[in-house]
């Protein structure tokens, strides 16, 4: 369990806040809208009203007892830079801080972001690459050009088994998952054939993969 400041409790944080709250992390919750600190309640351990750009406030919350502190405040960047900034002045070990803008993200690690997420440009990339395809199922972006997809077997590879396939080879893709019956195997032997129920977890670039599943 780790202790977690998350400072915004609109929409992005509130459901930042619901996840923490199902992962078990004690999370005190901060805004200075006090209609938002009442409805997030009863999903974190405790919340305060206040305003995050306050030096003498965020010092009262004794940042550096925080494992994370999140800053996910919405429709202000004014305050979301001036309050990252004052995180890491007060011995914050970790910021992550939310961009809603190109651009944003730059200043934000200038000013002391250890990381920034953009959900709106980060959900709008998955769901094009997930959409747009017959084949993908999932994925998880690990670099600019590295991925894992979770992948249907595609109609020409059933019944054919992994050495048959040389997928590593051809493809310069590597299967590092079989899941079957919701069960995913990371033991996989060479001689395992595929089979329609199955979907595969394929480590690879994105354009790769395109030319191997041709979609």
């Amino acid at each position: 369990m780790k202790s977690v400041l998350l400072i915004g409790l609109g929409r992005f944080g509130k459901n930042i806040a619901i996840q923490l709250n199902k992962l078990g992390h004690d999370v005190l919750g901060v805004d200075h809208n006090e209609d938002r600190v009442n409805e997030a309640m009863d999903i974190v351990t405790d919340a305060q009203i206040g305003d995050s750009t306050n030096e003498l406030f965020l010092r009262r919350l004794g940042i550096n007892n925080f494992d994370i502190c999140f800053v996910t405040i919405s429709n202000d960047f004014q305050s979301s830079l001036e309050t990252t900034y004052l995180l890491k002045e007060l011995g914050a070990k970790f910021v992550v801080a939310r961009a809603e803008r190109d651009g944003q993200e730059r200043f934000l690690l200038r000013n002391g972001a250890d990381r920034v997420v953009y959900p709106e440009k980060q959900i709008a990339k998955w769901a094009a690459i997930r959409y747009s395809s017959d084949h993908i199922i999932d994925y998880i972006e690990l670099d600019e050009k590295h991925s894992l997809y979770e992948v249907a077997v595609p109609d020409e590879w059933i019944g054919k088994s992994i050495i048959q396939l040389d997928v590593r080879r051809r493809h310069n893709l590597t299967i590092i998952g079989i899941k079957q019956d919701d069960v995913m195997n990371f033991m996989i032997k060479p001689d395992t054939v595929l089979t329609k129920d199955m979907t595969l977890l394929v480590l690879g670039e994105y354009k790769t993969l395109q030319k191997c599943f041709r979609f």
